[in-house]
């Protein structure tokens, strides 16, 4: 069972092209920044406004993304590994959500099949607190700022302290 859902996920998010990806500016910590440019990303694909995210092109499209596959699979920011979870902060809170079908159709597979859920719900939790121990106040603040209308909360966590960055 686990090979089959796990085959349907990567068939999913292979056919998708990139629907997630449309419009988002996913929030990069410092320390995933570093990573990336590290590992040959041009810091001309990283924008700033309150906090350090991937562009988008022209269309609209994440500027790392080609042929609708991830040119960063390997190395993916913290949100993207989470998704289609997405998060919000409320002081010590980490509120989670559940984007819709319509947003990301993997949606279905995870209501689908618990396992399924299950492990990409603990991928995502592990991938936003580590986000979120990384990020300042004020770019939380510029985060939680964006309207993400079609989700559904799902979880709330404790926040993580916030680790210092060099």
């Amino acid at each position: 069972m686990t090979d089959n859902w796990l085959l349907r996920a990567e068939a999913i998010c292979m056919s998708c092209d990139g629907h997630c990806c449309h419009g988002a500016q996913p929030p990069i910590s410092d320390w995933c920044y570093r990573r990336l440019v590290t590992d040959g990303v041009d810091p001309g694909v990283f924008g700033r406004d309150g906090y350090r995210y991937i562009r988008t092109r022209d269309d609209g499209i994440c500027m790392l993304l080609s042929g609708g596959k991830c040119g960063i699979h390997r190395f993916k920011p913290e949100t993207c590994r989470a998704g289609p979870f997405t998060f919000d902060v409320k002081g010590d809170i980490i509120e989670i959500f559940l984007k819709f079908e319509s947003i990301c159709p993997l949606v279905g597979l995870l209501k689908e099949v618990p396992e399924a859920y299950g492990q990409q719900y603990a991928c995502a939790v592990e991938s936003i607190t580590r986000l979120v121990s990384y990020l300042t106040d004020e770019e939380i603040a510029a985060i939680c700022r964006i309207e993400e209308p079609e989700t559904e909360k799902v979880a709330e966590i404790p926040r993580p302290e916030r680790k210092r960055t060099a």
